[in-house]
């Protein structure tokens, strides 16, 4: 692989989905969260200000994916280190099985939320590794949510398409918030405008994040939470475990260095599908024939049977030594039962959890800095229950804990973690970094980061055209989510002889994940960001 060829062939778009700039870059999934990030860059801070006020800013504008009642995890590389940090979301202490009978108990409502981390890991990341005072990383959160942004077409859509769980929680609380009047989508364009947020927001920049986990905000969360039958209590908050620094994994594909996520998160499975993937010519893999699309199809099905199967210990995760030969022992096996004409035909598996969705940003500044955020609040506008007199939504992270394994790392009991599919990817080339990236949608996001670096690496596209490429995800069923608009025809007649199953998805689609890569580049003095087109997200660079 080429780094010139990558670096040299980028193309900037009017509409900032591809940018370039020479002090810096941040890339996230909405326009005024970028220019959030871009604003604490101009005002000198660091890569680690930029990513926290974007943040804060998406936490405000793609109520969605993220904000306050969620959680968020970072990738960071600052002064030569790269450090996982893990806000992964615990559950309250009332939390048990014999409360969360019903799938709907887990999802909708009250008593779907675990703690949420995101302020608690945004603090962190401002007092360890920031330059810029907390107050002012939050000011443009406030400024958004006092003054209002557009809804997009793609917030109507999934309001639209939400509506009735919305509606379907009887305090209808997230409703009066999200939902115009109530009770319709909001139309495209229209402004969109969160008074109780923004004083949500400005008590936390003036008092701290202490005020939302031990303050008023807390109490007034507990009130909220008894009222409603919900299992969150002012102690959950107050007794918060401190967030984790961990060291993150790295491994090597095609010779380059390649960072990411430990368990809880899923960089392990990333990692997996990369070693797999370096069995097969990289050529094969990037020419775009039917063939090419088994492949890869297969490598991943593979590699989520594996995450599936076989979680691991964050706990314990780090004395299994050497993890990285073990990752290769299993990538090597794994390869050659694809050469062996492994397929899905005649299979049946659970889906697996493929519902979730996240946000992701990344950014990088001119001292060769990293951040790469991951947060979210679970499904689509989380439990769909909102803070009342606060104005965000609680997560349902409850949704994402095992129910039926006792044993299970990931098991439902006080105080425990819920699965996480995080995986966002550092690459570097001769020991410095030269691509960050990462993708929301729970498992079909490691799956659209690996394409993503299959692309850059293998078939030496510059990240522009990387990012856009048409996209597949595949279950552990076999089942292939894929834009079959984008790709030939002998592609899905050769899937479906290969024993996938079909299904087609829309040009661009929202399910299949949204790249947010920043690049700096190594053969000139250059930043190059990319905010996939699949989302409402731009790029924007320090001049």
């Amino acid at each position: 692989m080429e780094p010139e060829r990558v670096e040299r062939s980028f193309q900037q778009s009017t509409d900032q989905k591809c940018s370039s700039a020479a002090g810096g870059m941040v890339a996230t999934a909405f326009p005024d969260a970028t220019r959030a990030g871009v604003q604490m860059l101009e005002r000198g801070g660091n890569a680690v200000d930029a990513a926290c006020a974007a943040a804060l800013a998406l936490g405000v504008c793609e109520p969605q994916g993220s904000g306050l009642g969620g959680q968020t995890m970072a990738l960071l590389h600052v002064g030569g280190r790269t450090i996982a940090v893990d806000g992964s979301s615990h559950a309250p202490a009332l939390a048990h099985k014999s409360r969360l009978r019903s799938r709907r108990s887990r999802e909708l409502g009250y008593t779907a939320t675990t703690i949420p981390t995101t302020l608690a890991v945004l603090g962190h990341l401002n007092r360890a590794y920031g330059r810029l005072g907390w107050s002012t990383l939050v000011e443009p959160a406030v400024r958004i949510a006092e003054d209002g942004y557009r809804i997009t077409p793609l917030q109507s859509r999934l309001q639209a398409r939400e509506r009735q769980g919305f509606l379907k929680v009887p305090s209808r609380s997230g409703a009066r918030y999200f939902l115009k009047n109530g009770t319709a989508p909001y139309a495209s364009g229209e402004r969109f405008v969160q008074r109780d947020l923004a004083a949500t927001l400005s008590a936390v920049a003036s008092d701290g994040i202490e005020a939302f986990y031990r303050g008023n905000i807390a109490r007034r969360i507990d009130a909220d939470m008894r009222l409603h039958r919900g299992l969150l209590r002012a102690e959950d908050l107050a007794y918060l475990p401190e967030v984790i620094e961990r060291e993150a994994l790295a491994d090597t594909y095609r010779g380059l260095t390649v960072h990411t996520f430990p368990p809880p998160g899923a960089g392990h499975t990333l990692l997996l599908i990369l070693k797999m993937m370096e069995h097969f010519p990289a050529g094969r893999l990037s020419d775009g024939t039917p063939d090419a699309h088994r492949l890869l199809a297969e490598i991943q099905r593979l590699a989520l049977i594996e995450n599936r199967r076989n979680p691991l210990n964050p706990h314990t995760f780090h004395q299994l030594q050497p993890w990285t030969e073990h990752t290769r022992q299993r990538a090597r096996s794994l390869a050659g039962q694809i050469r062996q004409g492994s397929s899905p035909q005649g299979q049946s598996g659970a889906r697996g959890h493929d519902r979730g969705e996240t946000t992701h940003l990344s950014a990088m500044d001119g001292a060769g800095n990293v951040a790469a955020i991951t947060q979210s609040v679970n499904l689509v506008y989380g439990s769909k229950a909102a803070a009342d007199g606060l104005g965000f939504l609680y997560n349902d992270y409850l949704e994402a804990f095992q129910y039926d394994k006792p044993t299970h790392y990931y098991n439902l009991r006080p105080n425990g973690i819920p699965w996480s599919s995080v995986a966002p990817a550092l690459v570097s080339v001769g020991g410095k970094p030269w691509l960050v990236a990462g993708s929301p949608g729970s498992q079909r996001g490691f799956s659209a980061t690996a394409s993503f670096l299959s692309a850059v690496i293998d078939g030496e596209l510059p990240i522009s055209s990387a990012m856009s490429q048409p996209r597949l995800y595949v279950n552990v069923a076999g089942e292939v989510s894929i834009e079959a608009g984008r790709v030939d025809s002998a592609v899905l007649a050769h899937l479906a002889q290969a024993g996938y199953g079909i299904r087609p998805r829309e040009d661009y689609a929202f399910f299949l994940g949204a790249i947010h890569a920043v690049l700096q580049c190594h053969t000139k003095d250059e930043y190059q960001g990319v905010a996939d087109v699949r989302r409402d997200g731009t790029a924007e660079g320090l001049p």
